[in-house]
């Protein structure tokens, strides 16, 4: 059904080519422009409802109020094993979407749809994270189609009934055939049922594709769990922290982030910068003074030769 989705917009897409050539009005663009303007009007009258703020000031603020309800929105990882942080914050969008519905999150279920590729790489959700992590695992749908087209058509088909408040698209890299094609087709899906569609995308450079925004996410080294008297439990590890790079948006260069993840809130919270930048694969294991070279050794190690551990017996 994926293959059929395909072949008809590219039939009216050379059908809109001959009706140039002809000379004659191309139905379908004027359709499209006719729908365009009345998702103007109906954003202008109703964007504060299709908007998740993340309660960043200045990240909302660069976002237009919040992530779009109505779009895609992309999260990336450069590497496949920071697919942790990657999952990880779209889980948190999901939860968060869930706290502002303000309904039974029992009534809301989330729909996680990850390609063959991606789930032997990555692995799946885990039922007792996703309870430690704000979700209720009971009302958590996943779905593993062996096909990428598979997939794209149960994304659309979900996005279509109307049935999830959000959908979890999961691919790794950047497959031929999800592109740029396939992401509009999802994008006008989204707007026309006003459903949000998250695409995570593992292990994958950036490309032209139909989502409002595209985050870089990375993980960040967490900070002590703090005690109930204000101070800091040395040793312990706290909630979980993303490193946050909007790439894509109407700024005009990428903004960096360091947020905090509180699961039992369900929000984010800004940490500063200053506090330790650097990833945990760019500091030294250890942070004392570095000891000084040996003086009474060469510094340059001697060539391998043809040495026995042990005196020949015979």
């Amino acid at each position: 059904m994926a293959q059929s989705a395909v072949t008809r917009e590219r039939l009216f897409a050379l059908r809109e080519t001959i009706a140039k050539l002809e000379g004659k009005p191309a139905p379908a663009l004027a359709a499209a422009q006719g729908e365009a303007l009345a998702e103007k009007d109906l954003s202008t009258k109703n964007d504060s409802g299709l908007r998740l703020p993340l309660g960043i000031p200045a990240l909302d603020e660069a976002v237009d109020g919040g992530l779009p309800l109505d779009g895609i929105t992309e999260v990336r990882s450069d590497l496949l094993r920071e697919a942790g942080a990657g999952s990880g914050f779209v889980l948190a969008l999901a939860a968060m979407l869930q706290r502002q519905t303000g309904e039974n999150p029992a009534s809301l279920p989330i729909l996680w749809i990850a390609d063959m590729v991606s789930t032997m790489e990555a692995g799946i959700p885990y039922a007792v994270g996703l309870r430690d992590f704000g979700l209720g695992p009971d009302q958590f749908f996943y779905a593993s189609p062996r096909k990428l087209e598979d997939a794209l058509w149960l994304a659309e088909a979900a996005i279509e009934s109307g049935v999830f408040p959000a959908t979890i698209l999961e691919v790794r890299g950047n497959p031929k055939p999800f592109g740029l094609t396939e992401s509009r087709r999802l994008s006008l899906r989204a707007k026309a049922v006003k459903r949000p569609l998250f695409l995570l995308r593992q292990a994958g450079e950036e490309e032209a594709s139909s989502a409002c925004f595209r985050f870089l996410v990375a993980p960040a080294p967490a900070q002590a769990r703090p005690l109930p008297d204000g101070t800091m439990l040395g040793g312990s590890i706290g909630n979980p922290v993303f490193h946050l790079t909007l790439e894509k948006s109407r700024n005009p260069a990428p903004l960096s982030f360091l947020l905090e993840w509180n699961p039992h809130d369900r929000r984010f919270f800004a940490i500063s910068q200053s506090v330790n930048p650097r990833l945990p694969d760019e500091r030294a294991a250890h942070s004392g003074t570095p000891l000084s070279a040996s003086s009474n050794r060469p510094d340059i190690k001697k060539e391998m030769g043809a040495l026995l551990a042990f005196a020949r017996t015979s």
